[in-house]
């Protein structure tokens, strides 16, 4: 049996052939950027969110800028993350001559703690941006009560988390803006790159509006200094498409990730992901954790079933971020699930009889 890491075929055999109508008609209609299927996604994303706005734009790592930009952020400032994240996150604060301020993760979920972010808040503190790990929502209350209390803005990253809820609001709705990425891998992928930003906030949303078209609201009347960052018709039209189902397949993820859990937990050499009290997960990716995770993976890979390591050099220990003199050891819990988490696959079509399979071959090799 072959089991990759990752497959669309379900996905895309079950829109296929409204994706054929729908594009026959765009290639009729003649209308490229910021039209109509641009707004009509947003509406309906926004209403998905649970927010009064969104604005699509060209990337995931785009929305995180811009959502910097609209609160005001630059140099000078510090913006508390993640320690333990995919590298954009960080990359978004540099981009706005911002320095990130790392903040390690609870080791049974893999999300920031709220309990150490405090301890980092300066005087140059300005935003916090969590992010929604894997799938699982951050303790989002905890978050928005420091952030009341000192005075700060929140931007969550829900690149990996559409449909995630914390006490049953929905990611993406808690901070004052949020960033989404639609990278053809996420839960709601496109078929190429693309982003959103969602927020409650007029002003904000105009701001978004206007940077990701070159700082303009009217064609040739620049307001500002913007960039070209715009969530075109196709992939608009595609994704409207693809959020009609959305529910549906993280259902599917949720059912496969309660399978895992039930084939393994009785094999004591692995650590199993944990969800936080009142937070929900659509599980983006089942990240398993072992001493063992090299030569696991390894065994899995002979046995032909396709795992990933997300993310095998924390964000701190990367080359590009040198400057900020940090060194092994500074941020422990952060290097702790680099160096033991393996991710297995996790997707909609993946079936039982493959389940049994993965988690057959794991066995094995603990037994062994």
């Amino acid at each position: 049996m072959n089991i990759p890491f990752l497959s669309f075929n379900d996905i895309n055999k079950s829109i296929k052939e409204d994706l054929k109508n729908e594009f026959d008609r765009f290639i009729d209609d003649g209308w490229y950027v910021l039209g109509n299927k641009l707004k009509t996604f947003e509406s309906e994303f926004a209403a998905y969110s649970g927010t009064e706005f969104c604005s699509g734009v060209g990337n995931g790592l785009d929305a995180l800028i811009i959502s910097l930009k609209a609160l005001g952020v630059g140099p000078g400032d510090e913006v508390i993350v993640p320690s333990n994240t995919y590298i954009a996150t960080w990359l978004a604060v540099s981009y706005v001559g911002a320095t990130p301020v790392p903040v390690e993760p609870r080791l049974t979920t893999y999300n920031i703690n709220p309990e150490e972010i405090e301890k980092k808040i300066t005087s140059k503190t300005k935003v916090i941006l969590p992010v929604h790990l894997y799938g699982q929502a951050c303790e989002m209350e905890d978050i928005m009560v420091i952030a009341n209390k000192h005075g700060l803005t929140v931007i969550e990253d829900n690149a990996q988390a559409q449909g995630a809820t914390f006490n049953n609001i929905k990611t993406g709705s808690f901070g004052n803006i949020n960033a989404t990425s639609f990278y053809p891998g996420k839960n709601l992928g496109a078929f190429g790159d693309a982003g959103a930003i969602t927020t409650n906030d007029e002003k904000l949303y105009r701001f978004a509006n206007i940077y990701r078209n070159y700082g303009s609201e009217k064609k040739y009347y620049n307001e500002i200094k913007g960039i070209n960052s715009r969530l075109d018709e196709m992939q608009a039209l595609f994704l409207s498409l693809k959020l009609k189902l959305l529910n549906s397949w993280n259902a599917e993820r949720e059912a496969i990730a309660a399978t895992y859990h039930s084939l393994l937990e009785n094999v004591d050499e692995i650590i199993l992901p944990q969800l936080a009290n009142n937070a929900t997960s659509v599980y983006h990716l089942y990240v398993i954790r072992t001493e063992r995770r090299d030569e696991l993976q390894s065994f899995l890979n002979q046995n032909s079933i396709g795992t990933l390591i997300h993310y095998p050099v924390p964000a701190h220990l990367q080359t590009a971020y040198s400057e900020l003199n940090y060194k092994k050891g500074d941020f422990p819990i952060a290097e702790k699930i680099a160096s033991t988490c393996l991710s297995l696959p996790v997707y909609p079509g993946l079936t039982n009889e493959q389940l049994v399979y993965i988690t057959d071959v794991i066995k094995k090799f603990f037994n062994a």
